[in-house]
């Protein structure tokens, strides 16, 4: 069993929000909202550390979305008022579509204060036996939403000082965070999943971007954040296609991105998305140089059935022909609640998918 994080058994983050605390959501505010959230958050953490795994978030149950609580903290960023984006999501039964208000940097971008301190102190002084895990957006979130047109030329005539103080407010939060005791904390980004399609590259070029080489600049500025990381502090990333009520947004293996990705990006582990098909093959696990972990998303959370585990430890065994088995560990290919809707399953679905990753990891690594 691995000591440090990632874990051999792990999990994205988002976990689904019991109704009690959606019915708080939807009635209370202030103080009464956050001793709502402060109650679940206290059962899900108990409820991980009982399925026994090694590390616990609070289930991001204060965020109505994973990545846009955490960016709209960011000071020079704000929403449009006027203007919504559309991305369409995927599923066996047609297409929905999430109409978020678009962002606008309408200011020089800094951090103003370390985003979500309090929540991650509160998790740090719940757990018992896990270690806690922050998750927060990788900086590619706050340019891949709006691309070029979310950013006021009057405040950023360069691009390149974008660039730089997005960086440098991401670097002060992993000090800040880390000066609270964090000391496991995770990038989300589906960017770097995204690029895969060329659905998605069309897109951004159409849009101004130079998609071909977009993901070279999104690793760039991760590891300008990353630069100075506490000592002490493991950082891993989760890349996937979109997690929306159970539908996606992209496909493709990670190809295209791989070799730039997996041999320069300066974090210690990928969580990858690898529950069907549109995940593609193991074969791009090749570039994972020594030294890094690769988490296998190999349970689905967009669904209740559970898994054989015979079909997972042959899918580890699939691996591991690319890339060392102990560089391997096991999770869920995403969130169950990436957003406060959630995917489509129940609690106890939630947490049987999470006992038999804890059960197939013991069977494997020991």
């Amino acid at each position: 069993m691995r000591t440090s994080p990632p874990f051999r058994a792990d999990h994205v983050g988002s976990l689904l929000r019991p109704s009690a605390l959606l019915r708080a959501r939807n009635g209370l505010s202030g103080e009464a909202l956050r001793e709502a959230e402060d109650a679940a958050i206290r059962q899900v953490v108990r409820r991980q550390e009982e399925t026994g795994l090694q590390s616990a978030t609070d289930g991001e149950f204060r965020r109505a979305s994973w990545h846009m609580d955490f960016i709209y903290r960011l000071g020079g960023i704000g929403q449009a008022t006027d203007e919504n984006i559309t991305v369409r999501f995927h599923n066996e039964r047609g297409d929905i579509e999430f109409t978020p208000a678009a962002l606008r940097v309408h200011d020089r971008i800094k951090l103003n204060e370390p985003v979500f301190a309090d929540d991650f102190t509160y998790l740090r002084d719940t757990v018992t036996t896990a270690v806690p895990k922050l998750t927060i957006p990788s900086p590619s979130m706050v340019h891949y939403r709006g691309g070029p047109a979310a950013i006021d030329p009057k405040v950023y005539p360069d691009v390149e000082e974008f660039w730089r103080d997005l960086s440098a407010a991401y670097a002060e939060q992993v000090r800040r965070i880390g000066a609270l005791g964090c000391t496991y904390l995770q990038f989300d980004d589906t960017s770097l999943a995204y690029l895969n399609d060329p659905a998605q590259r069309a897109e951004l070029s159409e849009r101004g971007d130079d998609a071909e080489h977009m993901h070279l600049r999104y690793i760039k500025q991760i590891n300008a954040a990353l630069a100075a990381k506490p000592a002490g502090m493991t950082i891993t990333t989760h890349m996937c296609r979109g997690n929306f009520r159970s539908s996606w947004a992209a496909a493709g293996g990670y190809d295209f991105v791989a070799e730039a990705l997996f041999g320069e990006l300066k974090v210690d582990g990928f969580f990858l998305e690898y529950d069907d098909e549109r995940s593609g093959g193991f074969e791009p696990l090749r570039f994972v140089p020594p030294g890094k972990m690769v988490v296998l998303g190999l349970v689905t959370t967009k669904h209740g059935e559970l898994e054989s585990k015979d079909t997972l430890k042959r899918r580890i065994d699939e691996a591991a022909k690319f890339i060392d088995l102990d560089q391997l560990c096991l999770s869920p290919q995403c969130g169950f609640s990436s957003t406060v809707e959630g995917n489509e399953l129940t609690a106890d679905q939630q947490f049987a998918k999470l006992a038999l990753i804890v059960e197939t990891a013991q069977e494997v690594w020991g």
